[in-house]
């Protein structure tokens, strides 16, 4: 199948895919952040990312575009998994995805080891390592606690191109400038581990490993990406805003790790306040894009009313559902392509201006930041 038409594509925040037969039920349930079931009456696929999946994907399948979602389901169960998600991912013609390892199962059936998701895009990939599941691994004693998660860190991101942290689902984004005094870092690992080793939500032990991050990220060359704005049900939304970060951004900044703000929404705008107000802040719209739905174009524009051009990096953050890549895909060349339109039309911007912009956004500044 032929590429997409446009400039190269950087996924810079992505996770792998299922590759199993799922039911439609499981798969319904891929199409939205919520953790629970349906209202009664209700589908996945009746919102603005289940237009979007039933308007983009269809035709890789070999279905008019806006195929209802009962005969898209059909076809895809007709193919296969395997040969859906292989048509799929080639239609979203990306390039490389920078893949967080952090999840590795979906519905119930396991992820796509890289390599795999590798094949199945024809794309490069490459590991994003999460901070918090790192450290859940260490096992020594209290006082040992710290330089172990440490070294545990330097030594599995050494491979990858950056860390990625989900302090916003485990405490939330307020994170104080100051690290945590060393006693106090130690007392709550001991507690910590007294209590099984399970899911790390101590704030003192959380806003030690941001700092962890920092330390090693800045010994490695590698940017620290961290989740805000909208996710599952697990996360608290107004914790989740980037804005809380602000302290903790002034006080690494020093360190010149680059911070990359994931998701935003509906903090986009301070997302993109940040990323310019901040030479270390970058930012991406991810999984917004998709979500958006008819609306993806009008956000896009809200994140470029303060976002400085070169900041602004394209993710999917497709995760489970090979549709997602290409929906991810899909929803951001159309919405760039019509800001972009639009401030031609209006005489903002030259059509040279608008194709650089493109360029930076679809590829150029991930392979600088993350040095690809």
């Amino acid at each position: 199948m032929a590429r997409p038409e446009g400039p190269a594509l950087v996924d810079h925040h992505c996770h792998s895919v299922v590759a199993a037969e799922l039911a439609d039920d499981a798969l319904a349930g891929l199409l939205t952040e919520s953790d629970r079931p349906p209202a009664p009456g209700c589908s996945p696929f009746d919102s603005a990312l289940g237009l979007a999946v039933r308007r983009w994907c269809p035709p890789a399948l070999g279905l008019p575009a806006h195929a209802p979602a009962a005969d898209y389901l059909a076809r895809r169960r007709e193919l296969g998994a395997a040969e859906a998600t292989g048509r799929l991912l080639a239609a979203a013609g990306l390039d490389t995805c920078l893949v967080d390892t952090g999840l590795t199962a979906a519905a119930g059936h396991e992820l796509l080891p890289p390599a795999e998701l590798a094949e199945a895009a024809g794309a490069s990939v490459r590991e994003v390592v999460r901070l918090e599941s790192i450290a859940e691994t260490v096992t020594c004693g209290a006082e040992a606690w710290p330089r172990a998660v440490a070294e545990a860190l330097a030594s599995t991101a050494a491979g990858a191109v950056a860390v990625k942290s989900v302090l916003a689902y485990r405490h939330g984004l307020a994170a104080p400038a100051e690290r945590p005094a060393a006693a106090a870092v130690v007392a709550a690992a001991g507690a910590h581990l007294r209590g099984g080793r399970g899911r790390l939500t101590d704030p003192v032990l959380l806003h030690h490993l941001l700092w962890t991050a920092v330390d090693v990220c800045a010994e490695l060359g590698l940017p620290l990406q961290l989740h805000t704005g909208f996710g599952d049900p697990d996360l608290t939304l107004h914790r989740a805003d980037p804005s809380l970060l602000t302290d903790f951004v002034r006080a690494a900044e020093p360190s010149g790790v680059p911070l990359v703000l994931l998701h935003g929404y509906p903090y986009h705008r301070q997302a993109a306040w940040l990323a310019q107000a901040f030479p270390t802040v970058y930012t991406d719209l991810g999984l917004t894009a998709s979500y958006a739905g008819p609306r993806v174009a009008a956000v896009l524009g809200e994140m470029l009313e303060l976002a400085p051009f070169g900041k602004l990096l394209f993710s999917t953050d497709a995760y489970g559902l090979p549709e997602l890549y290409l929906v991810g895909t899909c929803q951001f060349r159309y919405g760039l392509g019509a800001v972009l339109a639009g401030w031609q039309a209006d005489g903002a911007c030259s059509a040279a201006d608008a194709e650089r912009v493109e360029r930076l956004v679809a590829a150029g500044n991930a392979r600088r930041l993350y040095a690809l």
